[in-house]
C-alpha cells in the first residue's frame, strides 16, 4: 500500500506539487531535498554547509518516519559543480560511515533556489 508523506517537522516543506516522500510497505522514497533550514528558511553559502544541512534534513525526515541514515540503501546527489565532489565526499562520509548506501552523483546546470546540492534517497523502515 502506498502512503504519501506530506510533511516532516524536521525537514523543509516541499516547494512544489509533490510530497516529501512516499512509503510503500517497508520502503521510503524520499524526494530530493535541498539545504534549506526547516525553521528559518535560510540557505547556507558554502558547499560544505549545504551538504551538512541537506543530510541533516534527510536524517530528520527519516527519523520522523521510523527510519534513519543507517537504513538508507540508495542516494542520488545532484550537484552544481563536480569540482566540489571531494568536499561533498568528505562531509557525506561523516554521516555514512558503515554499510554505505549505493550512490549516484550527477552534475546539473541548476537546482531549485540556486542551491549547490540536492539529495534524494531510498530507505528501509526499521
Amino acid at each position: 500500500m502506498k502512503k504519501i508523506i506530506l510533511s516532516s517537522k524536521n525537514a523543509p516543506e516541499a516547494i512544489g506539487p509533490y510530497s516529501q516522500g512516499v512509503r510503500v510497505g517497508d520502503i521510503i522514497f524520499c524526494s530530493g531535498m535541498i539545504p534549506v533550514d526547516a525553521v528559518s528558511g535560510k540557505i547556507p553559502a558554502t558547499i560544505e554547509d549545504q551538504t551538512n544541512l541537506v543530510i541533516q534534513n534527510i536524517r530528520g525526515f527519516l527519523e520522523d518516519n521510523s527510519s534513519s541514515l543507517q537504513d538508507v540503501v540508495k542516494t542520488t546527489l545532484f550537484i552544481k559543480d563536480m569540482d566540489s565532489f571531494s568536499k561533498i565526499n568528505e562531509i557525506y562520509g561523516r554521516y555514512f560511515t558503515e554499510n554505505q548506501p549505493a550512490r549516484s552523483t550527477v552534475e546539473v546546470s541548476r537546482l531549485p533556489k540556486d542551491v549547490l546540492i540536492e539529495i534524494e534517497c531510498i530507505a528501509v523502515i526499521k
